[in-house]
Parts: C-alpha cells; structure tokens; sequence
C-alpha cells in the first residue's frame, strides 16, 4: 500500500484565463545536506507536454517507466546520439534549472544575514544581490579549509536542528568568518557581517517565524524560477510534481505571493510512477546532471544566475 503523498497546494477551483501544464522532476537532491553530498548540483526539469506526448516519447526510445533513470538510458549503446535525440525532441517544451549546492549556500548568507529574508531570494527577482556572492564564493574557493570551515560553520548556525547552543554556533560562525577574512580582507560580504543582525536572524527562525524562507531548502527557490519562466509575465502556471516533502502548502503559499503577478496557479503533488510526463522531466533532470562539468558550474557562478534555455539549463545559487 503506498503512503499518502506530501506536500502541495493543489488549485482551490477552476483555473482561469492563459495557462500551462507543466510536469516537474528533480535529480541530484540530498535534503539540507548540502556540502557531505556526492551530488555537487541539483537539476530541476520541467515540460509541458501532454500525457500522450509523454506516452509516445517514452515508447520512441524503448523505454518502459521503470527504466526512465539516467544512468540506464546513458549506459545503452549509442547514448550519446539518444541523449541528442532526446533534447532534440524535448527542444521549446522543457527547461531545466541548475542548483550549484555550494554557491547556493553562499547566496543564503547573503540573503539571509544582510538582506530581509523573503521568498523571492535565490531568484532573478534579487538578482542584485549576487555580484557580492559571486564575488565571496571566487575568493572563498581559493582559501582551502578556511572556506570549508565558514560553509560549515553557517550551516551549522541555521540548521533548524542544531548540534549544540546557539551562543556556541554564532562564535564558530564569527571565528570562521574571522579567518576567511585573512584570505579576502576586503570581501564586503565578510565585512559586512554584524553579530547583533545575526543574532536577530536566529531568533526569528527560533520563534519559527514563517516569512522567512528554509534556509537550507533549495527547492524553494528552484520552483520560483521554473515558475517564473513558464508563466513569460503573462500565464498562469499548473504544476504537477514528483513528491517532494519541502513543498508544502504554507510555503507554496508564501513563494507564490512573492512572485510578481502571482502566476502559480496550484502544485499536485503525484507519484512518478502514474505520471508519463514526470517520468520524461525525471529522465531530463538526470541527464542534465549528468553531462554537467566543472566548467559549466564555472560559467554558472560567473553569471551569479548562470545560463537559461529551453533543453539547455539556468543556473543558480
């Protein structure tokens, strides 16, 4: 017997005016377990197409639902041709997005603890707030442990179930900031660090206070953006999704108001296993992940967003 499914915040009535139905899948999630992952990045897919189109495209690469993994279809003979075959069918209906987990959490430090946290952060709708990111994760990668120790010590610090007192993170916080600093002495990011605004921050995520997003939940962010480019400004968007805990209808709630034109029009949550179209956006995610390299993160964290396209990918932090 399967387990009710979690999360979503399915349409309270009718959907009115221009819509699209869009199918969404995820590979390379590891929960808040951003840095100990195996798994660099997150993909986010997506397409719109029709059950039946989804039916058909399965059944033109010989695929059967249980076989819609990456690493299978990218071990057949010839899977370099299918993979061209496959994104060229999917070319105009799909879009994929791109979470780098380490600079993700740096755009964390700074849209938490030196801007007003909201459910638009980590998107193109706070796009001036990466240059300072970009700038802090360049110098950062460059400083060895002192660079592990500050990503650790902020996860540690906003972790909802934290591993000793709060005074004792913030001190960590603060020593590893203090010794990243000697690296990058004039990072206006480290600078700009305040103890008593850090502390403020905590206490509000102590008091759970909801308006601020999960600070290590990159699926949020991930969705706003998939959102944002199906709508084009003017559509409402349908989501459908494999099941996803993070998602819950409290945040969906919050991350469709933030979004300008509130164009999220509902999330289904479903079972990949009944859905054609989220086995397609399953597959896509995993491929994309799979063919990403060191250069294409690079290029990522270069453009504070990285890159957009169809079959292509968007990145982000």
């Amino acid at each position: 017997m399967r387990s009710p499914l979690q999360g979503g915040l399915p349409p309270s009535g009718a959907v009115v005016g221009a819509v699209v139905e869009i199918a969404c899948d995820e590979s390379g999630f590891s929960g808040t377990n951003l840095l100990n992952s195996t798994e660099p990045v997150i993909t986010h897919a997506s397409v719109d197409l029709s059950r039946a189109e989804a039916v058909e495209l399965i059944a033109r690469f010989g695929l059967s639902p249980h076989e819609m993994k990456s690493g299978q279809f990218l071990r057949r003979p010839g899977a370099g041709e299918m993979v061209d075959r496959f994104l060229a069918a999917l070319r105009d209906r799909s879009h994929v997005h791109v979470i780098d987990k380490e600079f993700f959490l740096v755009t964390r430090i700074v849209d938490l603890l030196l801007a007003e946290p909201t459910y638009a952060a980590g998107t193109r709708l706070t796009q001036h707030q990466r240059p300072p990111a970009v700038a802090l994760h360049r110098a950062g990668r460059k400083a060895g442990h002192d660079w592990d120790d500050f990503l650790s010590a902020f996860v540690a610090l906003v972790r909802r179930k934290r591993r000793g007192p709060a005074q004792e993170n913030l001190e960590r916080f603060f020593r590893a900031r203090d010794a990243l600093a000697r690296h990058a002495p004039d990072d206006a990011v480290l600078t700009a660090l305040d103890p008593a605004r850090v502390r403020t921050v905590l206490a509000r995520l102590d008091d759970d206070d909801r308006s601020i997003p999960p600070p290590l939940e990159p699926m949020l962010p991930a969705l706003a953006e998939t959102i944002l480019h199906w709508a084009a400004g003017h559509r409402q968007v349908l989501v459908f999704h494999d099941e996803q805990s993070a998602l819950t209808a409290d945040r969906l709630t919050r991350l469709g108001q933030a979004l300008p034109g509130r164009p999220l029009a509902g999330l289904v949550m479903v079972d990949s296993r009944d859905d054609p179209r989220v086995q397609v956006a399953d597959l896509l995610a995993g491929v994309a992940r799979r063919s990403m390299t060191q250069e294409d993160l690079e290029e990522g964290d270069a453009g504070g967003h990285g890159r957009q396209g169809q079959t292509a990918q968007e990145g982000t932090g």
